[in-house]
């Protein structure tokens, strides 16, 4: 053996064996790549805001924007009135207030949803063609003229009989609005509402494959989300996971799972008095679906608080605090996107994201640039972390909390490198730009 090589080392298993073995998994692993297809790697918004079909116009988001300034600038007209109604450090006062002004005057709303259920109701059907034609001529204008917010689209009504030829006929006319004028955007999202069964979600998914067919468009080209407003959304007769069963069900279109706090609180009997985000029967729901959801590429949306901001100042600011800490909350449970009912709730919401993860910047690059540097540290970080740090940062960068240049400044990686750390390919966390 010549200088410097090694002695191969022995083993006692044939090839044969090794090659029987992957050759026995190879339908897991196809079923495993099929089934766990992981993040999507693209932006996530950090809340949806729902708008009845009768009352949308051109100017809505501009308008939504407009009404959380001023309801600033009445109730906290500067940094350190807002940071002492929400008990922000001194230290984040500034930054999260300057950034929430100006996240409300460039991009008030990040994903807009134009509502045909229960924020619309029953119509006569005239009319609701009609909104559902007018919906589509909106969403495709503000695309045309790029005011469009990241991510816009519908909520239908449900799969159930009594309204599901309604639903049908209203996504009908609203896809086929959008194609005719120009095409489908690729910020289009669809929302079916209270889904109790799964076989709601495949007829779902059927309907969406025959207007591809319909059109000429791309199989698979339309996703949508599902909404967990029932018990039977969450837990079957049987004892298993429905929502597990949906997410296969959609046949890889579904995109989220939305919980709606009020609709299924009430289908446990929860008294409308603590029918909130925070009542563990929430908590229960939403971790099923986040482990249902875990790895298939499907996200978890929070949900909604009725209360809101608006009369005297004092009531404002009690507002502001309960929507604030339950963003804060759910953000701490990683539901990263939330709902929110009315302009006021913006503010909280932008601040209490921007808080998130601004807060946690400087701990989440130093420990990410120590880790793709192989430098000690008081945390022995592992490549799973590595990931969820690079995903933070991600977040923070996708909704305005933090900026490029001062992550590239802390951790020495460009937007693709943190990319890359965030979604490594399967079974490899060991992978490194460095």
């Amino acid at each position: 053996m010549g200088q410097g090589e090694q002695e191969k080392p022995a083993t006692s298993l044939a090839a044969a064996v090794g090659q029987e073995i992957s050759a026995s998994l190879a339908p897991v692993d196809a079923e495993l790549a099929r089934r766990y297809p992981g993040d999507p790697g693209t932006r996530q918004p950090v809340h949806t805001v729902y708008v009845p079909a009768d009352v949308l116009t051109a100017g809505t988001v501009r308008s939504w924007g407009d009404r959380a300034l001023a309801a600033l600038d009445e109730h906290a007209p500067d940094a350190a009135s807002f940071a002492a109604v929400l008990a922000l450090p001194d230290a984040l006062a500034e930054s999260v207030y300057t950034r929430v002004r100006a996240k409300l005057e460039r991009e008030p709303i990040e994903d807009l949803r134009v509502d045909f259920e229960d924020g619309y109701g029953p119509r006569p059907d005239a009319e609701e063609d009609a909104a559902a034609a007018r919906a589509a001529r909106l969403l495709a204008e503000a695309y045309r003229k790029g005011t469009a917010t990241p991510r816009m689209g519908i909520r239908m009504k449900c799969m159930e009989a009594p309204v599901r030829d309604r639903g049908i006929r209203t996504l009908d006319i609203f896809l086929t609005g959008l194609m005719d004028a120009g095409g489908l955007p690729d910020g289009l999202v669809l929302t079916l509402p209270k889904v109790t069964y799964a076989e709601q979600v495949t007829a779902m998914a059927r309907l969406l494959e025959a207007f591809e067919r319909a059109r000429g468009l791309a199989p698979g080209r339309i996703g949508f989300e599902i909404q967990i407003e029932t018990s039977q959304a969450v837990l079957a007769t049987d004892g298993t996971a429905t929502v597990a069963r949906m997410i296969q069900a959609a046949g890889g279109r579904a995109t989220g799972l939305h919980y709606g706090t009020f609709d299924y609180s009430a289908s446990l009997g929860v008294s409308a008095a603590y029918q909130a985000s925070d009542h563990p029967a929430a908590d229960h729901a939403k971790a099923v679906m986040q482990v249902a959801a875990a790895g298939t590429g499907v996200r978890v949306s929070d949900g909604s608080t009725n209360v809101l901001p608006v009369g005297p100042t004092a009531q404002v600011h009690d507002a502001w605090r309960l929507h604030y800490g339950l963003t804060r909350r759910a953000l701490a449970r990683a539901y990263y996107q939330g709902w929110d009912m009315h302009p006021g709730h913006l503010p909280t919401r932008y601040a209490a994201v921007f808080a998130f993860y601004r807060e946690g910047f400087e701990q989440a690059a130093a420990r990410l640039d120590r880790y793709v540097n192989r430098a000690g540290g008081d945390v022995m970080d592992e490549p799973a972390t590595a990931k969820a740090l690079s995903g933070y940062l991600l977040r923070g960068l996708d909704c305005g909390a933090l900026d490029l240049a001062e992550v590239t400044a802390a951790t020495g990686l460009t937007r693709a490198e943190l990319r890359t750390f965030a979604t490594p390919p399967r079974g490899d966390l060991t992978s490194s730009v460095k």
